[in-house]
């Protein structure tokens, strides 16, 4: 049995030292970074199945991605593709962060998962054969794959730790939520590392719940395409991926030498009277609680100076976010405030991407770089948008966005770690 360390200043303070990604655009951070700051989108026509039945065609699709370089055969048999996606994300990130699980070590490495849907491919299939042909002829290996905690569960199989899992569902902002409550974990002392993130995957159930919703563009007829922030954007486009920070206290990283990418210094949670399906049309929500995650690290709105929204290309999510941000940084004159960039036009809306964009920014703070928003031609607001190219930019401090249909909000600051050389 463990017992929880002894707080010191360092164990209570988290940092990032470990990067995980199986996402459309490259499993691994090398190939997603080189291809985000290159201001690359992976959204291109759906692949994995048809569309012809439906007003929209696009996704960003996993398509590079093998498996068998990250499984062991025995436990691949079992997996379904959120467990594959989220088993090698998170091998990825404890190998960034030199972490070897070994005996003395297992029982303090957790994981915790944001995901939105699950794995919907896998219930839809068992659900139309328990119908269609009757409970004998249901594969028994593929109910354990229909609850939501199985890409965990699967993940912590295969790769040997047994410390806290914990599997969160919170709508669109799923990955946002696991990465506060592994903050939160860290700072308590109840692991040393804990591998944190979102993953969702794409499956005609999703994507045709989406369509009869209106959500997915072209939700006006018009062009089909992902504009973030855009006067001219006409609904979301659907994507997929993972992607996994490993976490510790910075105490720890000291202690073994490692140097992280960033520090996690402030959570704030939220929320909104919303009807469950609707986006939030007041931004008084999201400014309550950007300013909590402003208080609890100990900094104002003119400390930070580069955002990671969550505009999706949707009329109301965009139009109110941009509005909240118009008036949280007024004070530093919003056009000359924080740099702003969605990544969804890169990436897409897979509601638990929060992992993914996570991963992005730890890698900003790391490069002095801020990636642009893709699609953004005509801002809806004068704010300082990224467009076109990569910024250079020197950050200390950054926010993580998350809004959610229902009025659900977290906002979660990274910040540079100083006094030590972050991962170049």
């Amino acid at each position: 049995m463990h017992n929880q360390r002894p707080q010191t200043q360092d164990s209570g303070r988290v940092v990032v030292t470990g990067i995980g990604m199986a996402t459309p655009l490259g499993v691994g951070k090398e190939a997603f970074g080189s291809r985000i700051f290159s201001g690359e989108s992976a959204i291109s026509d759906i692949r994995s199945f048809g569309t012809q039945s439906f007003p929209s065609h696009l996704g960003a699709e996993v398509t590079d991605f093998s498996p068998r370089d990250f499984i062991s055969l025995k436990n691949l048999r079992r997996m379904d593709r959120i467990s594959q996606l989220t088993t090698a994300a998170a091998r990825l990130a404890l190998d960034d962060a030199g972490i070897a699980v070994n005996l003395a070590n297992r029982d303090r490495i957790g994981i915790l998962m944001g995901t939105a849907f699950g794995a919907t491919d896998v219930t839809v299939h068992l659900a139309e054969t328990l119908i269609k042909e009757g409970p004998s002829f249901v594969n028994p290996i593929l109910v354990p794959n229909t609850v939501l905690n199985a890409a965990a569960g699967n993940a912590s199989i295969e790769l040997g730790f047994r410390g806290v899992n914990v599997t969160v569902t919170h709508f669109a902002v799923s990955a946002e939520t696991a990465l506060a409550y592994a903050i939160a974990e860290i700072r308590r002392g109840a692991a040393n590392y804990i591998l944190a993130g979102g993953a969702d995957i794409l499956s005609p159930f999703y994507f045709e719940a989406l369509t009869r919703f209106y959500a997915l563009s072209p939700g006006d007829g018009k062009t089909e395409a992902c504009r973030p922030f855009d006067r001219d954007r006409n609904g979301m486009v659907v994507g997929e991926g993972c992607g996994i920070l490993c976490l510790e206290s910075r105490e720890t990283a000291r202690a073994r030498g490692r140097k992280p990418y960033c520090e996690l210094t402030g959570i704030g949670l939220g929320s909104s009277p919303t009807p469950p399906t609707q986006w939030p049309t007041d931004p008084a929500g999201i400014k309550r609680t950007i300013r909590r995650a402003l208080d609890n690290a100990g900094i104002g709105p003119e400390d930070i100076q580069a955002v990671s929204a969550a505009a999706n290309g949707g009329r109301v999510l965009d139009a109110v976010e941009a509005a909240a941000y118009a008036d949280i940084f007024a004070g530093a004159k919003a056009k000359d405030g924080p740099a702003i960039t969605s990544l969804k036009g890169a990436l897409g809306e897979s509601f638990s991407g929060g992992g993914m964009r996570a991963c992005a920014l730890a890698l900003s703070l790391g490069k002095g770089a801020f990636p642009p928003t893709v699609g953004l031609a005509e801002p809806l607001r004068p704010l300082a948008f990224v467009r076109g190219e990569t910024k250079a930019l020197p950050i200390e401090h950054a926010l993580l966005a998350g809004i959610s249909f229902g009025g659900t909000y977290v906002y979660l600051v990274f910040s540079r770690c100083h006094g030590e050389e972050e991962i170049p």
